[in-house]
């Protein structure tokens, strides 16, 4: 199970004129020489990441096709996938139950619950999470969602990249934090078709999509990051591999200082408040873990912003 582009194409005729559009920035050259280097600001996208794009597509999609049952939708979440689902099942008034882990940030959690969303607090891990909300979807009838694993999800996530390329079509690489990768694979299956290369960007900690690629298979992988609670999938989904493994894909890892590092640079510099896993994709190009070739245009996705700033040193 996979997707096309042609999946992507239907998600952004069926969500056209319903998101905000990315916005990109350019860095200052002389930060990377060599090098043409951009910003695509997803953390401003509805819910304050990517997540809504797929969760509209999902929500609408089976709305469309009258398969929403009365008790709604439900999915597990580290937060920001949740938060994705109860926005847009409440734009079109379908009742949502949210699983979350017990560690998932409190501001994710309470923002949640303003959206009207049913917030279960289960276990430390999504994996916990997630097996309580397949049982509540067994017992109450409701239709499951997932964070990342479902081509509705990953195909409205992969429009994101076509917004990117129509506003620089010169771009040669894009740069993408990866957790269960469901947007990995949504902008690898975009970018396949415009022939821009992508960078698969995981922390050492949650590195379910490269231990994959090892195996050649998914694979459980033990989860230890500053990054987990938005890249801390045990498993990649399986639709992401057969993308990771064509040309035009590099997989790379960088540390948990590496991010902690990026997203404190993107506050110094920019006032750019994003969470640590949005921060994973510009790690690999502070950190060095990729390097651009002379003369390459570089898109780095700041996927996510749901995060309590307290937490960055205010230069």
């Amino acid at each position: 199970m996979t997707i096309t582009y042609s999946d992507v194409l239907s998600a952004a005729a069926r969500l056209s004129g319903r998101l905000r559009r990315v916005a990109l920035s350019r860095a200052v050259r002389s930060e990377f020489p060599g090098a043409d280097v951009w910003f695509a600001h997803e953390y401003l996208q509805y819910t304050g990441t990517f997540k809504a794009r797929g969760a509209l597509n999902f929500i609408t999609s089976h709305l469309d096709a009258g398969t929403m049952p009365d008790a709604g939708v439900v999915i597990a979440s580290g937060g920001n996938a949740g938060l994705a689902c109860a926005w847009a099942a409440a734009r079109h008034g379908v009742t949502a139950t949210v699983f979350v882990p017990e560690t998932a940030p409190p501001v994710k959690v309470a923002k949640l619950k303003r959206l009207g969303a049913r917030v279960r607090q289960v276990g430390t891990e999504y994996a916990e999470a997630l097996e309580e909300s397949q049982r509540f979807a067994a017992e109450a009838g409701a239709l499951e969602s997932h964070a990342y694993g479902l081509p509705l999800i990953a195909a409205g996530a992969g429009t994101l990249l076509d917004e990117i390329h129509a506003q620089l079509p010169s771009v040669d690489t894009v740069l993408v934090a990866v957790g269960g990768g469901g947007l990995f694979t949504g902008v690898a299956a975009a970018a396949h078709e415009h022939g821009i290369r992508v960078v698969a960007v995981e922390p050492h900690g949650a590195r379910a999509l490269n231990a994959a690629l090892e195996a050649g298979e998914p694979v459980d992988v033990p989860v230890d990051s500053v990054a987990a609670d938005s890249l801390g999938a045990r498993r990649v989904t399986p639709m992401a591999l057969p993308w990771a493994q064509g040309d035009g894909v590099d997989s790379v890892l960088v540390d948990d200082a590496d991010i902690v590092a990026a997203r404190q640079l993107l506050w110094d510099d920019r006032r750019i408040v994003v969470e640590h896993g949005a921060a994973a994709g510009f790690a690999a190009l502070t950190s060095g873990a990729y390097k651009p070739a002379e003369g390459e245009t570089v898109a780095v996705i700041l996927c996510g912003a749901n995060t309590d700033p307290s937490d960055l040193v205010h230069a």
